[in-house]
């Protein structure tokens, strides 16, 4: 029967995929060491998150950008144009942040949105950022986060390859078995990747790709506290999305 050899592979595939995430969450997980200076980092209350950190933590450095833009266009320093364009309205930058915006801009003061929030993302105002959060336990390093994506990318080839080899073993002759009977055979190993798939989703969601256990915690924290309405918070946890002028979600999509 071929069809078994197929549903082997298929097996193999789902069970090695499936062990790579967990690993790769199980590595992820694991608490930071505590800080040289002896302070609990991952015992700092939610307030004392700043935006910055928090929009870090729950988006990356895409988010950070994004949160400085809007922080400058409330604060009429910068003018964001549903157009796309960023216009600087007040040279003095705050804060390394706005300085790497005003910095974006370039001589003229004016640039597309879209190469100004890429430019502050690498900036190295934000590369410090992470690496404090990281030293305070607060965010995933980057080994974590690539091996938890990978994972992720591996269980779902192995459910497409499922479906592929499932697919194949309908079209060689089965020896009399019922093309029912295969299929239930290879929706078990379907199932689990799915499954597999489902429970990260649900355990992840939303802050893995950048916070820790920890960082997750506080974001939680802060989102019951101050996360609603479109306030600069609430954009630091959940991103432009929940912008409600359509001018600003214009200039910044």
């Amino acid at each position: 029967m071929f069809w078994v050899l197929l549903l082997l592979m298929a097996w193999a595939g789902v069970l090695v995929s499936c062990a790579l995430l967990l690993r790769a969450a199980a590595l992820a997980s694991v608490p930071a060491p505590a800080p040289p200076d002896g302070g609990a980092g991952t015992g700092r209350h939610p307030d004392e998150l700043n935006l910055y950190e928090a929009a870090y933590l729950a988006g990356g450095p895409r988010r950070v950008a994004e949160l400085t833009l809007l922080s400058m266009a409330r604060g009429r320093r910068l003018l964001l144009a549903h157009t796309g364009w960023a216009t600087v309205v007040d040279p003095v930058g705050r804060d390394p942040h706005e300085r790497s915006v005003l910095g974006a801009c370039g001589p003229q003061g004016r640039a597309p949105v879209a190469v100004v929030r890429s430019a502050a993302a690498r900036d190295a105002a934000v590369r410090a950022l992470a690496d404090r959060l990281d030293a305070a336990g607060l965010a995933l390093p980057p080994a974590a986060r690539s091996s938890v994506a990978g994972g992720v990318r591996a269980v779902r080839r192995a459910a497409a390859a499922v479906a592929a080899l499932a697919a194949a073993a309908l079209c060689v002759p089965a020896d009399g078995t019922a093309g029912t009977v295969i299929l239930c055979w290879f929706a078990l190993p379907l199932v689990l990747a799915l499954g597999c798939l489902a429970i990260a989703r649900f355990e992840t969601y939303p802050y893995s790709a950048w916070a820790s256990p920890a960082g997750q915690r506080l974001l939680a924290a802060l989102d019951r506290e101050r996360g609603e309405g479109d306030s600069l918070t609430a954009v630091a946890l959940r991103g432009v999305r929940v912008l409600t002028d359509p001018a600003l979600r214009a200039a910044l999509a």
